[in-house]
């Protein structure tokens, strides 16, 4: 491949997974936003009163938004969110594959001493092995407590980072750290939220009461996605900045301390 080749498909890639995250983000932390606000209507609202609507104006217009909780059309009149998840994902898994596994960033000899082909395994390995743990985790008695659930994550985090960053060259394990959380996010949309949401509408397409605890895992799984999202934009720009990040004798110590940061950045635009 031509170096003007692939040049050009690093900049398309780059731009259709810059551009489809910001659809997905923004779709997320919207709805987040959306819920939050519904939430806190119930709470004031008294048992016989109307469903609460929420009141905005955007580009010329006046909008209503309205918290049902059946299904009153026809579940092809359903408008769903699912494609910028996986656009995201395919296209940065393009980009790793393309700058990475093809290209000659992946491993660093003053680091391990390992081949490309062991740091491909292991990479994939990682992003396996760390959807699998979390979803074990969030599925179990520990996802019932955020407290617990966080301590466990950033545990989990920290052994992550050093990791990556004693097999990889910098660059690439913060790359890959990025990778992992945005594996979990994109898995937690196709393997959890999507699937809860259709038996949701199965159910009350047929007339029935849909099982409460899908629309709660769904919602836990969602809201996991909105503290994960920071982080990960995080990470993927400090491919810009090696001597502040992944360039530093502290690069995991760094790392750890960005995700940290990033999910409390989360917090506060979940609660603004």
């Amino acid at each position: 491949m031509s170096s003007a080749i692939r040049e050009w498909l690093n900049l398309s890639l780059r731009w259709f997974h810059v551009f489809a995250g910001i659809m997905w983000v923004g779709q997320t932390y919207y709805f987040t936003w959306l819920d939050g606000q519904f939430t806190k209507l119930e709470k004031q609202a008294n048992a016989n009163a109307a469903a609460p609507k929420v009141w905005m104006v955007h580009s010329g217009g006046f909008y209503s938004v309205e918290k049902q909780k059946s299904l009153g059309v026809s579940p092809e009149q359903v408008r769903w969110f699912r494609w910028e998840a996986l656009m995201t994902w395919l296209a940065g898994v393009i980009l790793l594959i393309l700058v990475y596994y093809i290209g000659d960033g992946l491993v660093d000899p003053d680091v391990a001493d390992i081949s490309k082909q062991t740091g491909i395994i292991i990479g994939v390995a990682a992003m396996i092995a760390g959807w699998i743990i979390y979803d074990l985790a969030a599925r179990s008695p520990l996802g019932n407590s955020q407290t617990a659930f966080a301590g466990f994550g950033f545990v989990l985090t920290a052994a992550t980072a050093w990791g990556l960053t004693h097999v990889f060259s910098g660059r690439a394990a913060y790359i890959h750290a990025g990778a992992i959380f945005g594996t979990i996010m994109t898995l937690n949309v196709w393997m959890r939220i999507l699937p809860a949401q259709r038996k949701m509408i199965a159910a009350t397409a047929a007339g029935e009461k849909f099982d409460p605890s899908l629309g709660a895992q769904a919602k836990l799984r969602s809201k996991h996605n909105t503290f994960l999202a920071v982080p990960v934009v995080f990470l993927m720009l400090s491919n810009h900045f090696p001597v502040a990040t992944y360039g530093s004798r502290y690069n995991w110590e760094i790392m750890l301390a960005l995700i940290v940061a990033g999910c409390g950045a989360a917090k506060l635009i979940r609660e603004f």
